[in-house]
């Protein structure tokens, strides 16, 4: 059985940090593009930040480039979200997902198969 298993959320006051871990099990993910969503309350799931499968690609949306780092370690069973400088509005549900075939971030979540319970974020002004 595949799981992807979010941890790391919290609340935290503005301009403070958080470090989101994603473990995966059940499968090997490690060809495929892997991306972290977020879910603010009362609004529509969105991208916040992709990598390829080969772990050199990233990409990120407007809202978390420069402040947000995304990883993967060596054996590519875990993917983390470095959260720096944070916002009130960064404050939502955090996703991780995975893409059951296909290397390329993609910032539609349709295309990803797999998908983590959420965690928590919440940034307090």
């Amino acid at each position: 059985q595949v799981q992807l298993v979010e941890s790391g959320g919290g609340l935290v006051q503005a301009g403070g940090s958080l470090r989101l871990s994603c473990a995966a099990s059940g499968r090997t993910f490690s060809s495929a593009a892997m991306g972290w969503f977020r879910q603010p309350p009362g609004k529509e799931r969105e991208f916040v930040a992709g990598i390829g499968g080969s772990g050199t690609s990233t990409y990120y949306a407007d809202s978390a480039k420069g402040r947000f780092t995304i990883s993967r370690d060596n054996a590519k069973t875990t993917v983390y979200l470095q959260m720096n400088t944070l916002k009130p509005e960064d404050t939502a549900v955090y996703y991780c997902a995975a893409r059951g075939r296909g290397a390329i971030v993609i910032t539609n979540p349709r295309v990803y198969d797999y998908w983590g319970q959420g965690t928590q974020v919440t940034v307090s002004s």
